[in-house]
């Protein structure tokens, strides 16, 4: 670290800088102190301006002064100033019950950015995911659009990874929020299609696609190693935790005599159809499994009628649902908004929708899930004739003794061996299309507790399940559920 001072204007600023980051690093301090955005800074050092990559012999020295020049917006709120006994005595307050809660720090919202925040504290639920970001050797490095596809995803993985870091040490501050300024340069160089802009700034992105494109990102650079997986030695993150597989008849429904052909197909999310019938989330999976289809006939020689069943061959250890709530009107030409009410549960059954085959090997599993909860019935029966101090004491310390069971298949790592799923996170929408609008995240924390993630700020709520839609409210737009974890 160098103590450069940066002579803007009329004022002398002072920053701590170190030589072997980018220099966007050092331009996201200065627009912390200033406001003015990276892109519009013009930062000198010794006659020569500093780019966001490379140092360019740009070479800094300790107590040495640059000259920064531009102007900007609002510079970012500082921590509440302690010049109030009442102020800071509740600012300590509110930082020991986020700690307490295990609140996760807030993200600014740098200008129709809510999208990015949403999906970024929706993967940070994801415990194997964080795990393997944190192994993660590559550096972060702001690429331009002419580098190729392994470049940006590499880019994609060190800046959320870092950023989760930053998150992680700011949560025992109390002033709880990141700006995520390094990571929204590297996704708009990477994903030029989210930098666009209009007369107001940057235009409104969908949640959902931002998902897709990270999950492709950690898909090719998260890798896993596990030497006691005979054949699998080494995989893909996302692959072995967040990939499910279709099995997909296909029956010519205009011959007799062509065979029924059978194929296997990957998925990485679910989609819930939306219309007049559907008002639980599971219909809405369930529709469309299966469906007619028209397609060429090797047999007849012509275009017949098909009938495609899909049934789920391997279930995931982490399931996201996408809730089909968006179509595009040609008429106002805007990505418009199904608003309709459409229930999901807090704990997700898939038995139903998977092949003859795997619902045989998920019936242990399911068979230990019943006897557990048998157990449990007793155990409060039983408690019933004791003090209900004592009765609440004896079942807690009878939880946090219980160990906890495996929910993958030994065979098959990152699987869900139950079926059953535990909801995890929510991104919410509040508005009328996906280009404009709102997004939120909302997490769970522990026990029956909930964290609501609006940008820059977390709040405790307990509201999660009346986020099923229905008007201008938020209403969930992408589901996320997690193993049932079985404890005994």
């Amino acid at each position: 670290m160098v103590r450069v001072f940066v002579k803007w204007g009329k004022e002398r600023l002072e920053i701590d800088a170190n030589p072997s980051d980018s220099p966007l690093q050092m331009k996201s301090q200065l627009f912390s102190l200033t406001g003015v955005n990276p892109e519009r800074q013009k930062v000198l050092i010794k006659g020569k301006i500093l780019g966001d990559i490379c140092w360019d012999g740009c070479e800094l020295q300790d107590g040495m002064t640059v000259m920064m020049v531009g102007s900007g917006g609002t510079v970012p709120a500082p921590p509440p100033p302690p010049d109030s006994h009442i102020e800071q005595t509740n600012t300590e307050i509110e930082a020991e019950t986020s700690h307490a809660m295990d609140l996760p720090a807030g993200l600014k919202n740098l200008g129709n950015t809510c999208y990015l925040n949403a999906t970024l504290q929706y993967f940070k639920v994801i415990p194997e995911l964080r795990e393997a970001l944190n192994k993660y050797s590559e550096s972060v490095r702001v690429v331009t659009n002419s580098l190729d596809h392994s470049s940006g995803a590499k880019a994609i993985t060190a800046a959320v990874r870092d950023l989760y870091q930053m998150m992680d040490n700011q949560k025992s501050k109390s002033y709880r929020n990141v700006i995520p300024l390094i990571m929204l340069q590297v996704v708009h160089n990477v994903f030029p299609q989210f930098a666009i802009r209009d007369e107001h700034g940057w235009m409104q992105q969908d949640a959902n696609e931002c998902w897709t494109e990270f999950v492709r990102a950690f898909q090719t650079q998260l890798k896993v190693t596990d030497s006691s997986v005979s054949g699998n030695q080494s995989d893909s993150v996302v692959s072995r935790y967040m990939e499910g597989i279709f099995k997909i008849e296909m029956k010519n429904l205009e011959s007799d005599i062509e065979p029924v052909s059978t194929t296997k197909e990957a998925f990485l999310q679910l989609s819930c159809f939306l219309n007049q019938e559907v008002k639980y989330v599971q219909l809405g999976i369930k529709s469309k499994l299966t469906e007619e289809i028209t397609k060429n006939s090797c047999v007849l020689g012509r275009d017949a009628r098909y009938e495609k069943k899909a049934l789920i061959d391997r279930l995931p250890a982490y399931l996201s649902i996408q809730m089909v709530r968006f179509f595009y009107k040609e008429k106002d030409k805007v990505n418009a908004k199904i608003l309709k009410d459409v229930k999901f549960p807090l704990i997700l059954d898939l038995y139903e929708m998977c092949t003859s085959e795997l619902q045989q090997k998920l019936l242990p599993a399911r068979d230990a899930f019943k006897e557990e909860e048998d157990k449990n019935i007793e155990v409060l029966r039983a408690s019933k004739t004791l003090d209900g101090a004592t009765g609440i004491s004896e079942s807690s310390k009878n939880e946090e003794n219980k160990e906890i069971v495996p929910y993958s298949f030994s065979d098959d790592p990152g699987s869900n061996n139950s079926g059953y799923y535990e909801l995890q996170g929510v991104i919410t929408h509040k508005g009328r299309s996906s280009n404009s609008g709102h997004y939120v995240a909302w997490v769970h924390l522990k026990n029956d507790h909930w964290a609501m993630c609006d940008d820059d700020e977390a709040f405790s709520s307990e509201d999660i399940l009346k986020l099923s839609g229905g008007g201008d409210w938020h209403c969930a737009y992408v589901l996320l559920y997690g193993p049932r974890i079985l404890k005994r």
